[in-house]
């Protein structure tokens, strides 16, 4: 192979052998080299001869590269990145709490876990997985070195919808079915937050804490399964407690007696010169001023404000219920939905609830404040979105008709003065019988909120810094889209009954969320604003139109499936070959709450549409859909044998259970399965994503 030192020789004589015949070409002819070219060619010429003759210590060959990763110390791992890893080490932190969170619940249990570990020695670090790179778990030992000491991982796991892991946690979830993270030797314990009304109760709490033993991680403690349909909060207590003892055993520690501070943040008011007005938030979720400056795309820390340009109550008169059909508007947001997705709404507190509660405190609710984390490695700065004004924080933010759970009730019996009223706090924050069953008269069985509270017992006056911190995230509420894209590509549709209800106390409850939207009613040219952005889902039609679907829906678990139900009818038009399209729908009475019935009934008679019905007080004999579905079981096998696809929408806590006994008696009665054979059969035909449910409770 030539080299390239002879290579520029050859190339560096040619063009001088070719400047020196220019000079005896004729003079007419147009000169190939100026005198310019003559002193740029001698130019390269002494360049050439320096870099290849004159400049020393160089190999004649060109070096082969090959590319490494850069070796990276374990000090400089440790304390020099961003991540958990890093506040660790660097902070001298030997106890870090992830969470996967949807509403909140698991982030505020690892918040409180993590600030106890101050008791016991351990300074504990909170953690969002979808923030953090998950695979430094691997390497969290290189920690344990820096600290001389064996660190502690624990997860708080939320399960949502049908056993999936929550938005934040997704990815987390795909890197350990993936077996992609080595935990060999991690210290770790879990608790999972799930509701035993769901098919899948605590699956991603009990997966999580067979995984990372499975990867060769350490259990610590036994996975704790907190319920939410009982009291989750007494779950997590229980478990919180037994925590400790198995950490204090592996780690030869000890509770310290000293008090320590149970506080996460820290007020500071600003007065009038100290803040910038248009700096101050009024009520977006993160990006200041979104609601105003609107950007695509749109999520859950950046809604759309969607006008509402329809709202209407969908029930007959005598029903003594309000059921919004609502209409929001879509165009030119670039948003995009299918049929089964959920839309999400940002609703606001009741204003003369957020009045009453500024009374109660007796403070100006239009004082400007802010809230800093006392701790300086913390990912989360502020509880909510800073500065901002107390009225803005209990209208936005925080979730004021919450019950409390009683880590609040401990810390607002702090502040009460009556020594009974004291005493009846503390009671219900322990762990007797006694506390147990007050907690669930008093708070639960009463429906009592912070206010009701406050009202009931006039000697407790926090200090309002005290209770924003303490009441979770004022969170969006979720609704399953009622309408088809296909149809309604500008436009989502939404369905939802007003919340409303008496409590033995004589007071009456509002929903905070359906009693805001009925206030959202537009007036001729003037169309009110939601917050909003649409969340994927996989309640999903089957891929080929020809496939059975048996949807099972009674109230406005109707919504998904009118969405459904447009989509076939498109489906229809555009000449494909739909297959049978079966609806179970059920109400309390056929003409005063059977929504949407104008349109089932055309769809029916377009023969789109096979549609059962049941309306449980039009008789002496309570009729429910799961009457229907034994009533048509035979027909019912049949779609299923022959590959349908079969939904359930609605109440987790008792309609989808009966719904899924009905199903499994007709596998029975009309399929000739055994107990045991028939279990398994519709276990199947939820692995095969052939049984899908889409319920709340």
């Amino acid at each position: 192979m030539v080299s390239l030192r002879v290579r520029f020789c050859c190339i560096l004589l040619v063009a001088l052998v070719v400047g020196a015949n220019g000079q005896d070409m004729e003079a007419e002819a147009e000169a190939l080299f100026g005198t310019v070219d003559y002193v740029l060619i001698a130019a390269i010429g002494a360049a050439g001869v320096w870099w290849f003759f004159l400049r020393g210590g160089e190999e004649e060959t060109i070096p082969e590269y090959q590319i490494k990763p850069m070796a990276i110390s374990k000090q400089m791992s440790v304390v020099g990145g961003t991540g958990f890893l890093a506040k660790m080490g660097s902070s001298k932190r030997r106890l870090v709490v992830f969470y996967g969170s949807q509403t909140g619940t698991a982030e505020e249990f690892a918040g409180r876990l993590a600030k106890e570990g101050a008791k016991y020695g351990l300074k504990g670090l909170v953690a969002d997985p979808e923030e953090e790179d998950m695979e430094e778990l691997q390497r969290i030992g290189e920690v344990e070195e820096t600290l001389d000491g064996d660190c502690l991982a624990v997860f708080m796991m939320a399960t949502y919808g049908e056993g999936d892991p929550t938005d934040n946690a997704q990815d987390f979830y795909n890197a350990l079915k993936d077996d992609s993270i080595d935990v060999k030797g991690m210290k770790y314990a879990v608790f999972g937050l799930g509701n035993k009304t769901y098919e899948h109760f605590n699956a991603m709490g009990i997966f999580l804490d067979n995984k990372l033993e499975e990867l060769g991680g350490k259990r610590v403690h036994v996975l704790g399964c907190g319920d939410d349909d009982a009291n989750l909060e007494d779950d997590f207590i229980t478990w919180k407690e037994a925590f400790w003892a198995s950490v204090c055993e592996e780690f030869n520690i000890e509770a310290s007696n000293e008090e320590f501070n149970t506080r996460h943040y820290e007020q500071k008011i600003l007065l009038e010169g100290d803040y910038k007005p248009e700096k101050v938030y009024s009520g977006e979720p993160a990006r200041l001023r979104s609601f105003i400056t609107q950007r695509t795309p749109f999520d859950v820390k950046n809604p759309y404000m969607a006008p509402v340009s329809v709202n209407r109550n969908i029930h007959n008169e005598g029903s003594g219920r309000h059921c919004m059909h609502i209409e929001v508007s879509i165009e030119g947001s670039r948003i995009r939905y299918d049929s089964g997705d959920h839309v999400a709404v940002y609703p606001t507190n009741n204003t003369d609830l957020v009045d009453r509660l500024g009374e109660l405190l007796g403070v100006d609710l239009d004082t400007v404040f802010t809230m800093i984390n006392l701790d300086e490695d913390a990912t989360k700065k502020h509880p909510f979105p800073c500065p901002t004004t107390y009225r803005t924080a209990l209208t936005y933010y925080v979730e004021i008709t919450a019950l409390p759970r009683t880590h609040i009730l401990k810390e607002l019996a702090k502040y009460a003065s009556d020594e009974g009223e004291k005493a009846q706090l503390e009671l219900m924050t322990g762990t007797t019988p006694e506390g147990k069953a007050l907690y669930q008269d008093w708070i639960v069985k009463d429906v009592r909120h912070i206010t009701h509270v406050l009202e009931d017992l006039p000697s407790c006056k926090p200090a309002i810094d005290h209770v924003v911190e303490l009441l979770p995230r004022l969170q969006p509420r979720f609704y399953s889209i009622a309408s088809s894209s296909k149809i309604h590509p500008d436009s989502i549709h939404i369905c939802g009954v007003v919340v409303e209800y008496d409590t033995p106390t004589g007071r009456t409850n509002h929903g905070v969320a359906t009693t805001w939207l009925r206030t959202k009613l537009p007036v001729e040219d003037q169309l009110p604003k939601i917050p909003i952005y649409v969340r994927r889902s996989q309640f999903r039609l089957p891929n080929r139109p020809h496939t059975p679907v048996i949807m099972i829906g009674p109230g406005t678990g109707l919504a998904p499936f009118r969405g459904f139900i447009q989509e076939r009818a498109w489906q229809k038009e555009q000449g494909k070959p739909v297959g049978p399209t079966v609806l179970y729908f059920g109400c309390r009475n056929r003409d005063q709450d059977f929504i949407y019935r104008e349109e089932l009934e055309q769809w029916e008679k377009e023969e789109l549409l096979t549609l059962h019905t049941s309306f449980s007080r039009d008789q002496a004999a309570k009729e429910y859909v799961q009457h229907k579905i034994r009533e048509t079981g035979a027909a019912l096998w049949g779609l299923l044998n022959d590959g349908g696809h079969l939904y359930v929408c609605g109440d987790a806590k008792m309609m989808a259970k009966d719904v899924r006994n009905a199903i499994t008696d007709v596998c029975k009665e009309h399929g000739g399965l055994g107990d045991t054979e028939a279990e398994a059969f519709v276990a199947k035909l939820e692995t095969q994503k052939r049984y899908s449910s889409d319920v709340w409770s």
